[in-house]
Protein backbone atom coordinates (compact mmCIF):
# COMPACT_ATOMS: atom_id res chain seq x y z
CA UNK A 1 0.00 0.00 0.00
CA UNK A 2 1.43 3.35 -1.14
CA UNK A 3 0.76 6.05 0.89
CA UNK A 4 -1.09 9.53 -0.17
CA UNK A 5 1.66 12.08 -0.91
CA UNK A 6 1.00 15.46 0.58
CA UNK A 7 1.71 18.90 -1.59
CA UNK A 8 3.21 21.74 0.18
CA UNK A 9 0.41 24.60 0.87
CA UNK A 10 0.43 27.31 -1.79
CA UNK A 11 2.44 30.16 -0.12
CA UNK A 12 0.52 33.06 1.60
CA UNK A 13 -0.28 35.98 -0.27
CA UNK A 14 -0.55 39.05 0.99
CA UNK A 15 -3.76 41.06 2.36
CA UNK A 16 -5.44 43.02 -0.20
CA UNK A 17 -6.01 46.39 0.53
CA UNK A 18 -8.59 48.90 -0.97
CA UNK A 19 -6.39 52.60 -2.36
CA UNK A 20 -7.83 55.40 -3.56
CA UNK A 21 -6.99 56.32 -6.46
CA UNK A 22 -7.29 60.14 -7.92
CA UNK A 23 -9.73 60.19 -11.18
CA UNK A 24 -7.99 63.43 -13.26
CA UNK A 25 -11.36 65.08 -13.82
CA UNK A 26 -12.56 67.79 -11.91
CA UNK A 27 -14.78 67.38 -9.14
CA UNK A 28 -18.47 67.54 -10.33
CA UNK A 29 -20.18 71.02 -9.89
CA UNK A 30 -24.03 71.16 -9.25
CA UNK A 31 -25.88 72.11 -12.41
CA UNK A 32 -27.64 75.49 -13.11
CA UNK A 33 -31.35 74.82 -12.92
CA UNK A 34 -33.65 74.16 -15.73
CA UNK A 35 -35.81 76.84 -16.96
CA UNK A 36 -39.64 74.97 -16.86
CA UNK A 37 -41.37 77.14 -20.12
CA UNK A 38 -45.06 77.20 -20.05
CA UNK A 39 -47.20 75.44 -23.37
CA UNK A 40 -48.21 78.77 -25.31
CA UNK A 41 -45.84 81.52 -23.64
CA UNK A 42 -42.86 82.87 -25.74
CA UNK A 43 -39.17 82.36 -24.61
CA UNK A 44 -37.23 85.26 -24.60
CA UNK A 45 -34.34 85.29 -27.01
CA UNK A 46 -31.19 87.74 -27.12
CA UNK A 47 -30.69 90.79 -28.90
CA UNK A 48 -30.16 90.20 -32.66
CA UNK A 49 -26.60 91.06 -33.53
CA UNK A 50 -26.31 92.14 -37.05
CA UNK A 51 -23.32 90.43 -39.16
CA UNK A 52 -20.12 92.02 -39.90
CA UNK A 53 -19.86 95.52 -41.91
CA UNK A 54 -18.04 94.73 -44.93
CA UNK A 55 -14.55 95.57 -45.37
CA UNK A 56 -12.98 98.53 -44.36
CA UNK A 57 -10.15 98.94 -46.26
CA UNK A 58 -11.66 99.93 -49.32
CA UNK A 59 -14.10 102.53 -47.89
CA UNK A 60 -11.09 104.05 -46.08
CA UNK A 61 -9.24 105.26 -49.44
CA UNK A 62 -8.62 108.54 -49.98
CA UNK A 63 -11.07 109.76 -52.73
CA UNK A 64 -8.47 110.86 -55.04
CA UNK A 65 -7.53 107.45 -55.06
CA UNK A 66 -8.19 104.56 -57.88
CA UNK A 67 -10.42 102.47 -56.88
CA UNK A 68 -14.04 100.95 -56.00
CA UNK A 69 -15.67 102.97 -53.33
CA UNK A 70 -18.44 101.61 -51.06
CA UNK A 71 -21.41 103.21 -51.28
CA UNK A 72 -24.22 103.80 -48.90
CA UNK A 73 -27.71 102.44 -48.90
CA UNK A 74 -28.85 106.02 -49.52
CA UNK A 75 -26.88 105.68 -53.12
CA UNK A 76 -28.40 102.81 -54.85
CA UNK A 77 -30.94 101.97 -56.48
CA UNK A 78 -33.53 99.91 -54.74
CA UNK A 79 -32.15 96.51 -54.80
CA UNK A 80 -35.13 94.52 -55.37
CA UNK A 81 -35.17 95.52 -59.14
CA UNK A 82 -30.97 95.02 -59.21
CA UNK A 83 -31.85 91.30 -57.44
CA UNK A 84 -34.41 90.54 -60.61
CA UNK A 85 -32.32 91.92 -63.32
CA UNK A 86 -29.31 89.96 -62.11
CA UNK A 87 -31.38 86.77 -61.68
CA UNK A 88 -32.75 87.04 -64.99
CA UNK A 89 -29.77 87.99 -66.88
CA UNK A 90 -27.65 85.02 -65.46
CA UNK A 91 -30.13 82.29 -65.95
CA UNK A 92 -31.02 83.15 -69.49
CA UNK A 93 -26.97 83.13 -70.09
CA UNK A 94 -26.56 79.97 -68.32
CA UNK A 95 -28.96 78.45 -70.52
CA UNK A 96 -27.11 80.18 -73.53
CA UNK A 97 -29.96 82.56 -74.44
CA UNK A 98 -27.80 85.36 -73.95
CA UNK A 99 -24.07 85.86 -74.16
CA UNK A 100 -22.03 85.56 -70.38
CA UNK A 101 -20.45 89.14 -71.22
CA UNK A 102 -24.03 90.56 -70.44
CA UNK A 103 -23.52 89.84 -66.77
CA UNK A 104 -19.62 90.90 -66.33
CA UNK A 105 -20.87 94.37 -65.16
CA UNK A 106 -23.12 92.93 -62.63
CA UNK A 107 -20.85 91.02 -61.19
CA UNK A 108 -17.64 90.92 -59.55
CA UNK A 109 -14.79 89.76 -61.44
CA UNK A 110 -14.29 86.12 -59.24
CA UNK A 111 -17.85 85.77 -60.04
CA UNK A 112 -17.77 86.82 -63.70
CA UNK A 113 -14.71 83.84 -63.34
CA UNK A 114 -16.90 81.34 -61.60
CA UNK A 115 -19.26 81.44 -64.32
CA UNK A 116 -17.24 81.51 -67.24
CA UNK A 117 -15.28 78.65 -66.12
CA UNK A 118 -18.01 76.38 -63.90
CA UNK A 119 -20.21 74.25 -65.67
CA UNK A 120 -23.66 74.80 -66.33
CA UNK A 121 -26.72 73.64 -64.32
CA UNK A 122 -27.96 70.90 -66.74
CA UNK A 123 -31.54 71.89 -65.95
CA UNK A 124 -30.47 75.70 -67.51
CA UNK A 125 -29.12 74.09 -70.40
CA UNK A 126 -31.91 70.61 -71.30
CA UNK A 127 -35.20 72.44 -71.28
CA UNK A 128 -36.59 74.41 -74.08
CA UNK A 129 -39.32 75.59 -71.48
CA UNK A 130 -39.62 79.43 -70.63
CA UNK A 131 -37.95 80.68 -67.46
CA UNK A 132 -39.95 82.22 -64.95
CA UNK A 133 -38.19 83.93 -62.42
CA UNK A 134 -41.05 84.24 -58.90
CA UNK A 135 -40.83 86.88 -56.08
CA UNK A 136 -37.45 88.38 -54.87
CA UNK A 137 -37.01 88.35 -51.14
CA UNK A 138 -34.21 91.20 -49.81
CA UNK A 139 -32.76 90.78 -46.71
CA UNK A 140 -30.08 93.92 -46.12
CA UNK A 141 -28.12 93.18 -42.79
CA UNK A 142 -25.78 96.13 -43.29
CA UNK A 143 -25.61 99.26 -44.49
CA UNK A 144 -24.79 98.79 -48.22
CA UNK A 145 -24.86 94.86 -48.20
CA UNK A 146 -28.16 93.07 -49.71
CA UNK A 147 -28.62 89.24 -49.72
CA UNK A 148 -31.61 88.12 -52.11
CA UNK A 149 -33.08 84.85 -52.64
CA UNK A 150 -35.42 83.57 -55.27
CA UNK A 151 -37.02 80.97 -56.99
CA UNK A 152 -36.56 79.94 -60.57
CA UNK A 153 -39.25 77.71 -62.80
CA UNK A 154 -38.39 76.10 -65.74
CA UNK A 155 -40.22 72.75 -66.99
CA UNK A 156 -42.85 71.90 -64.12
CA UNK A 157 -39.48 72.46 -61.50
CA UNK A 158 -38.27 75.00 -59.18
CA UNK A 159 -34.96 75.74 -58.22
CA UNK A 160 -33.30 78.23 -55.78
CA UNK A 161 -30.69 80.98 -56.60
CA UNK A 162 -29.42 83.21 -53.80
CA UNK A 163 -26.98 85.98 -54.25
CA UNK A 164 -25.40 88.53 -51.97
CA UNK A 165 -24.84 92.04 -53.96
CA UNK A 166 -22.75 95.32 -52.49
CA UNK A 167 -23.07 98.52 -53.07
CA UNK A 168 -19.73 99.40 -54.89
CA UNK A 169 -19.83 103.10 -57.38
CA UNK A 170 -23.40 103.61 -56.67
CA UNK A 171 -24.59 100.23 -58.24
CA UNK A 172 -24.96 96.88 -56.72
CA UNK A 173 -22.77 94.32 -57.73
CA UNK A 174 -22.86 90.67 -56.75
CA UNK A 175 -19.99 89.29 -54.82
CA UNK A 176 -21.70 86.15 -54.32
CA UNK A 177 -23.71 83.57 -56.26
CA UNK A 178 -25.37 80.09 -55.71
CA UNK A 179 -27.87 78.69 -58.24
CA UNK A 180 -29.60 74.87 -57.12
Amino acid sequence: MTAPTRTAPPPASPALRPTVVPTPQPPLEPRPALRLVQPGRLIPRPAHRPGPPPRQAIAAMPADEFGPVRSPRADLPPAVEAGHRLVRTTLEALAGRRPLTHVRDLTSPGVFAALTAGRRPTWCTASGAPLVVGRIRVCEPVDGVAEISAVAHRGGRAHAVAARLEGIDGRWRCTALQVG
